[in-house]
């Protein structure tokens, strides 16, 4: 059965190869709905990044889809590993310089990673990218200390709240008569920070969401870790 399931999925994958290689021509893909996001972006959103106008405007339904997929996967790895640990604690302390070192890049990491969630709008990067940094700044701490008990009820609830602001600030548009995820606020000046209406609320939300839950699985990781 395996080979066969292999075999029918190479045949479909080279049908599928070969009609776009047919059907289109190399290095002249059509751009039809990409030319016309790129002309009407700008003044519909208002955010100098255009990628953050489709992540979060025009398929801003599909970005709630992989935020319920991550928060899907987070959640029953974080069951899995919660039930391995439970055993005696080694290595209660890091050396002299990982523990330090973690204290003083602790700062800068929250400070980039803020950044790239507040200026998603602006310049590339946006909530994921600045929450995979803040989760990275909340874990250096516990490698240097994997004594130190981690919060996960905390972790919890800024997933949960931030989740759910980012669906209210969608379905809030729909109050205004509006499609789901559509921007609402004042658009303001394209370029500024204070810009794109409600696309660096949704964004600040998704950071936070994503923050804490790759923060929660990178803690049960290490208690998993520790505990062997």
């Amino acid at each position: 059965m395996r080979k066969a399931a292999a075999l029918l999925f190479t045949l479909g994958l080279l049908f599928l190869l070969s009609v776009m290689f047919l059907r289109f021509e190399l290095g002249q893909a059509p751009m039809r709905i990409g030319k016309d996001i790129l002309a009407a972006a700008p003044e519909q959103v208002g955010a100098a990044n255009i990628v953050t106008s489709v992540v979060l405007g025009y398929r801003g339904l599909d970005t709630l889809g992989e935020i319920a997929i991550l928060f899907t996967a987070a959640t029953a790895t974080g069951l899995i590993l919660s039930g391995l640990g439970g055993g005696q604690r080694r290595d209660p302390e890091g050396g002299f310089i990982l523990r330090h070192g973690a204290d003083l890049v602790f700062p800068f990491l929250m400070l980039v990673g803020m950044y790239i969630v507040v200026h998603g709008h602006l310049t590339p990067g946006g909530g994921f990218q600045g929450g995979v940094v803040l989760a990275a700044a909340f874990f250096l701490p516990l490698l240097a200390r994997p004594s130190r008990a981690v919060s996960h009820s905390a972790l919890g609830w800024i997933e949960g709240l931030a989740g759910a602001s980012f669906i209210v600030i969608g379905l809030w548009a729909l109050t205004l008569d509006q499609a789901f995820m559509t921007p609402w606020l004042h658009q303001g000046v394209l370029g500024e920070l204070f810009s794109a209406g409600t696309l660096p609320l949704l964004y600040l939300a998704l950071g936070l969401k994503v923050g804490a839950e790759l923060a929660s699985l990178l803690a049960h990781l290490a208690e998993v870790e520790a505990s062997e």
